[in-house]
């Protein structure tokens, strides 16, 4: 266990020392892999489904705001949409405008998380994002966590039904607007994620908050065991074939990002808890102190040893 806290010191020391390079280079990866998501779900304008327009616009997020991110991909996704069908271009762009209506509104600074639920999905651990952004965020966040799962699967159903729409009649604009949005709304898989992911974060958020031992472990165990309840008895209510397996082994790796992630932001040593009473004028007070683990980064010292010379025996002595 000291090891792991040594390493910790040893990657928050990495991290400070580099940030200015850091912070570029994380806007760089996450741009980089959000549009090449996009281009491989959906790349029907062949123009942008080119890895140099990719890697310019990348490195264009890498020096702005993280926002900016969201709005290139946004608009990489209506761009597509409109090779697509302009039916297709305008209901894209009126969803999203609805989401950063929300966003903006209420979670502005959870960036991260819209473009890490999509990637979460990509590699099968999505159940990771609301337990870690119950342990560091607020209950606000299960918006930015909606929105990004109705992006993922609105990518998901327009790659599905692009050959249908690309085969029924130009002149039936209400027809195709009809058929986009049923079918969308049908997702009853994506409203019960929405609402799973919702619930586990206020869980998480209200246990880990609770003035009790061990509360962010006990936090993480209870939202994956909520999040997996309510999956499992919406699988059984809409008969929608969730993969078990699938949900077991993502939630355990979910588990152990949480705990990595507490490892990092909150680990405390609770041997050593103390409980603290005094007053004043006016109230009496009852504090109780966990101090955290910390652990110091062990230095290397080299030290030189220079050999001394010794002195031949009678040297500096006069002979007669």
């Amino acid at each position: 266990m000291t090891t792991l806290f040594v390493a910790k010191q040893y990657i928050k020391g990495f991290i400070s020392k580099y940030e200015v390079y850091l912070k570029p280079l994380l806007k760089l990866v996450l741009a980089l892999t959000a549009l090449m998501i996009i281009n491989g779900k959906i790349g029907y304008m062949h123009r942008l489904d080119s890895i140099s327009i990719v890697l310019i616009l990348a490195l264009m997020c890498s020096f702005m705001p993280m926002n900016f991110i969201i709005f290139v991909a946004a608009a990489f996704v209506v761009m597509h949409m409109y090779t697509l069908g302009l039916e297709c271009a305008a209901l894209t762009l009126i969803l999203f405008l609805v989401l950063f209506l929300l966003y903006f509104r209420f979670s502005p600074k959870d960036t991260i998380v819209v473009l890490l639920t999509p990637l979460g999905f990509m590699i099968g651990i999505p159940y990771a994002v609301p337990l870690v952004m119950g342990l560091v965020g607020t209950p606000v966040s299960a918006i930015s966590v909606g929105c990004g799962v109705i992006v993922m699967y609105f990518i998901n159903y327009m790659a599905e039904i692009a050959p249908a729409v690309s085969g029924m009649d130009e002149g039936d604009m209400a027809g195709k607007f009809r058929f986009i949005i049923d079918g969308f709304m049908d997702r009853k898989e994506m409203l019960l994620l929405i609402a799973a992911f919702a619930v586990t974060i206020i869980v998480v958020y209200l246990i880990r908050r609770l003035s009790i031992d061990y509360a962010w472990t006990i936090a993480i165990i209870s939202g994956a065991l909520v999040d997996v309840m309510i999956l499992l008895v919406g699988d059984l209510s809409f008969d929608m074939e969730i993969s078990i397996a699938g949900l077991i082994v993502g939630t355990i790796f979910s588990v152990a990002i949480a705990k990595l992630v507490e490892l990092f932001a909150f680990h405390l040593d609770y041997s050593r808890t103390e409980k603290v009473q005094f007053e004043d004028d006016e109230y009496y007070y009852y504090v109780k102190a966990v101090p955290k683990i910390t652990v110091a980064a062990p230095s290397r010292t080299v030290k030189k040893i220079n050999a001394s010379r010794r002195r031949p025996s009678g040297s500096g002595q006069a002979h007669r």
